[in-house]
Order: C-alpha cells, then sequence, then structure tokens
C-alpha cells in the first residue's frame, strides 16, 4: 500500500479527498498529523498554490504529497474571491466563522448584481518527492450561479449558496457521493 500525505488541514477537503481515494490501495495521512504546517499560498494562481503546498508537504514529511488549491469564481467580480476564497473576509477565527463571513462578504458584493454565474475550480497536483520535476496537475471547474439564501446542511465554504441549476439544489443539498461525482 502506498502512503502520501495529503496537504491541507482544511476537514471538510480531507473528507472528500478521503471519500474519493478510498477504493484505491493508498493509505493517505493529513498532513497535520504529521506536524506539517500549512504552506504560505502567496500566489496569484490556483496552480501555484497547490504546486506550493504539494512540494512544502513532502519536504516536510519525506512523502509523496497530493495537494490542491481551490476555490469559487465570480466573473461579475472580476473573479473574486478566487485563490483568496478561503480568506476572503480575513483569517482570523475558526474555519466555520470565517466561511459565514465569505459567504456575506460575498452576498454583500453580489447585492446589486445580475450576473450571479460562478464556477469552483479546483486544482490538484501530486508529487512523488520534493523535488519532483514532473508534478501531475490536474484541474476542473464544476458551473453555477450564487443564490441569496443558504440552502442545505452538507458541504462547506460557499456549498450552501452555490446552486445548482440542471439539478434545481445547492452543493449544501447534494449526498456527499453525488457532490463527489459531480463536483470539480
Amino acid at each position: 500500500m502506498k502512503k502520501i500525505v495529503i496537504a491541507s488541514n482544511n476537514l471538510g477537503k480531507l473528507n472528500e479527498i478521503g471519500a474519493i481515494l478510498t477504493p484505491l490501495d493508498i493509505e493517505i495521512v493529513a498532513q497535520g498529523t504529521l506536524g506539517v504546517s500549512e504552506a504560505d499560498e502567496p500566489h496569484f494562481t490556483f496552480v501555484e498554490n497547490a504546486l506550493a503546498k504539494a512540494h512544502h508537504a513532502s519536504r516536510v514529511t519525506g512523502l509523496p504529497a497530493l495537494a490542491d488549491d481551490s476555490g469559487l469564481v465570480v466573473p461579475a467580480l472580476n473573479g473574486a474571491p478566487g485563490v483568496q476564497s478561503a480568506v476572503y473576509a480575513g483569517e482570523s477565527g475558526s474555519r466555520q466563522e470565517r466561511d459565514a463571513r465569505n459567504n456575506q462578504k460575498l452576498l454583500q458584493a453580489l447585492k446589486q448584481v445580475s450576473d450571479r454565474r460562478a464556477f469552483y475550480v479546483c486544482v490538484l497536483v501530486f508529487v512523488q518527492h520534493a523535488n519532483d520535476p514532473y508534478p501531475i496537475v490536474a484541474q476542473a471547474t464544476w458551473s453555477g450561479a450564487i443564490i441569496d439564501t443558504a440552502r442545505g446542511q452538507g458541504g462547506f465554504g460557499y456549498d450552501p449558496y452555490f446552486f445548482l441549476p440542471s439539478l434545481g439544489q445547492t452543493a449544501a443539498e447534494l449526498a456527499p457521493e453525488q457532490k463527489n461525482r459531480l463536483s470539480h
């Protein structure tokens, strides 16, 4: 069984990645259980931030690493919150407090905006080792729209406001298995 470190301390992401990788013969270990701190994310792109996280986790642990950088992009807001999605309304507080503030800031920014189209972006990076010259990089998007009233109890982050017109549901209303099949 191959052992890899997941370069995240975000419980929602760890649960989703773990569920997706469960059928494979891979032992995943969250970086926090190995004492790995969060990597700096000073970059302007999802790709650069995911690479930084994967290299950092692999360098500290000596293990292959899988990292993601993902976020919500709203074209009418010039791409915001974008790579700043997790800290759009500031870095203080618990994950739940930040999520609530981020969602409120997003709704405020969209108050007078009729174009509510949005998409999630996810970039996954896998490195065999810290100096891997040929990382595997995958990226995907998931299109929807932002609604004004939260719906659903599942997911995390912007999911209660991320509406999927084709399903008539938000990402937070989907069962975890369905979300993992459909999402970015």
